[in-house]
């Protein structure tokens, strides 16, 4: 049972707030990413020779990954606060919780898309994505 629950239309303005957090969490994400995968080849290098490293090349590659990582949770805490789900945060995928009828559902939104269009019951999840206009 969620805290709050959307309409179709009430879950389009808070694209407002949603979407901008939304977008910098898909980034930071990325970000950490490729971070990530820089400190494994750093790591590799070092467990060879560690010729041609600083010192500090490790740990400023530990700053910036842990930099993203807190971004990134900040980003996912601020659409969780305003009721949104996070399901995805590599392609920014959230669920507004939502009625139809009796049943609880969810309206699917991710980074890229103009609007909220789509629905799904809870147990589908994005795969089983449906037009909204069932929903009205």
């Amino acid at each position: 049972m969620a805290d709050r629950y959307f309409t179709p239309d009430e879950a389009n303005e808070a694209l407002d707030e949603v979407r901008p957090l939304a977008e910098r969490m898909v980034e930071h994400r990325r970000r950490q990413l490729e971070a990530t995968a820089k400190r494994a080849g750093l790591v590799s290098q070092i467990q060879g020779n560690g010729g041609g490293l600083a010192p500090s090349d490790l740990a400023e590659l530990e700053v910036e990954i842990e930099h993203h990582a807190t971004e990134l949770d900040r980003c996912v805490a601020q659409l969780v606060r305003l009721g949104v789900q996070v399901k995805d945060t590599a392609v920014g995928l959230v669920d507004f919780p939502a009625h139809h009828g009796e049943e609880e559902v969810l309206l699917c939104w991710r980074v890229g898309e103009e609007s909220v269009e789509y629905w799904h019951s809870l147990d589908e999840g994005f795969a089983g994505r449906k037009p909204i206009e069932p929903l009205e």
